[in-house]
């Protein structure tokens, strides 16, 4: 077998500073098939060149394979600055002064656009999709001389019982806990739900791949008698769902007395007061809500699937069980006019015990059905690249207008965040003062 060095290139800390989970799913799936696995984070490293050198030197690999976890940061304001690549190609350089073992791009990022981030970072070979079968596969026909593709795939999507267990490395960990205090787990994957301009159905699959609740609370135990793990948060696209799978994991930690605080992020409808109360007592000490709007008409623009009354249901049932929760709005989508923007600006009182995140504009990224409107509506030329962040506005707005209106709704409001660098220097502040943890929710208690 094979030694082969796992690169995480993330540099986001955004929404949190949290363990790259699918370097230690993919480690976990070498490992057992008897790989010999060592994994880098340049995030945990500072981006020291030097101790990328030395773990080359020192373990010798095979194979090099780097995780790409984000093409940019999604934010419409912060420019060039928030634009990743550039920073993946740069280590990809410095690699390639160490060593000529051969180089495999995978991770999120990657699977988005893998022929042209190939081709920009000039790796060797690339793995789109889950990596538990497919990379294992990649190794063992290079290894052994066949004909291969340079971009391979999994056949199809693995189910939720043949989800790799995370091999998660100690001091990484530790370096995880340190910052944030937060550790992180998947229960499923996939999404069956459609909004308009996001990629998790296309990288995971269009229905939920669930991992048995007792699975996951193997996991949770592991990480509490092992490392001492006392916060959680759960890396779902979507951590409710219809047949009750997060009902079951609450009662599998309730069944088991395990002490964990965790968080999610969650679909603001069809959750019942008891449900949040049944997630309360097992622990869950904050939502984080995807509502992403405060008008039906720009819900109904997203795709959201649900309507504003299940947003301020949701939230009134938090309010009573005094459960702090953090809503994500986008601004400037689909369906945005003048009156809109306005209606949804006043609905911010409506929620504003809770903390808000506020982001201006939608990326626009292919395969998604913003992509199709944008070309459909002029934004976009269907040969443009989207390899750089190109962003979506209704065209019923003025973009730069609308950005001073948010700017007006947020001043004198300290629990509402815009822009996101704002939110992102707030946060380092508050880790600069001890704080760990989600941290916003440590605003609702100043």
């Amino acid at each position: 077998m094979s030694r082969v060095l796992l690169i995480s290139t993330n540099r986001a800390t955004t929404p949190y500073v949290v363990y790259p989970l699918g370097m230690a799913v993919v480690d976990g799936a070498l490992s057992e098939v008897g790989h010999q696995v060592e994994q880098l984070d340049m995030l945990a490293t500072a981006n020291d060149t030097g101790q990328l050198q030395q773990t080359i030197d020192q373990f010798n690999p095979d194979f090099i394979c780097l995780s790409l976890r984000n093409i940019d940061n999604v934010d419409s304001i912060s420019g060039d600055a928030g634009w990743f690549l550039e920073h993946s190609k740069s280590i990809i350089t410095d690699i390639r002064t160490l060593t000529e073992v051969p180089l495999i791009i995978g991770g999120p990022a990657f699977s988005l656009m893998p022929e042209e981030i190939l081709n920009y970072l000039q790796a060797d070979y690339g793995v789109v999709g889950e990596g538990e079968e497919a990379l294992p596969q990649l190794l063992a026909d290079i290894a052994n001389g066949n004909q291969t593709q340079t971009i391979v795939k999994g056949e199809t999507p693995l189910p939720g019982d043949r989800f790799a267990t995370p091999q998660f490395q100690p001091e990484l960990l530790s370096f995880y806990q340190e910052r944030s205090g937060i550790a992180n787990l998947q229960t499923k994957r996939g999404c069956p739900h459609h909004c308009s301009y996001c990629t998790y159905p296309q990288l995971e699959g269009h229905a939920f791949r669930r991992r048995a609740a007792n699975s996951v609370a193997d996991d949770i135990e592991h990480l509490i008698n092992t490392y001492n793990i006392e916060t959680l948060f759960f890396v779902d696209s979507v951590f409710n769902d219809n047949k009750g799978h997060h009902l079951e994991i609450a009662e599998e930690i309730l069944s088991r007395s395990l002490k964990i605080r965790w968080s999610a992020f969650f679909r603001p409808a069809g959750m019942s007061l008891n449900d949040l109360k049944l997630m309360q007592r097992s622990g869950l000490f904050a939502v984080e809500s995807g509502s992403d709007a405060l008008t039906d008409p720009t819900l109904k623009g997203l795709g959201k699937g649900f309507q504003l009354n299940d947003i301020f249901t949701t939230h009134n049932f938090c309010r009573e069980l005094k459960l702090p929760i953090a809503h994500y709005l986008i601004f400037g989508g689909p369906n945005e006019t003048p009156e809109t923007l306005t209606e949804g600006l006043e609905n911010l009182n409506r929620i504003d015990d809770g903390v808000i995140f506020l982001f201006s504009g939608l990326r626009i990224l292919p395969g998604t059905r913003l992509y199709k409107t944008a070309i459909k509506e002029g934004i976009l030329a269907a040969e443009t690249s989207l390899l750089r962040p190109t962003y979506y506005f209704s065209p019923n707005i003025d973009s730069e207008i609308m950005n001073q209106q948010l700017l007006a709704a947020c001043k004198g409001h300290r629990k509402r965040l815009f822009p996101p660098e704002d939110a992102l220097q707030r946060m380092q502040i508050m880790q600069r003062f001890g704080f760990k943890g989600l941290l916003w929710d440590q605003l609702l208690q100043q």
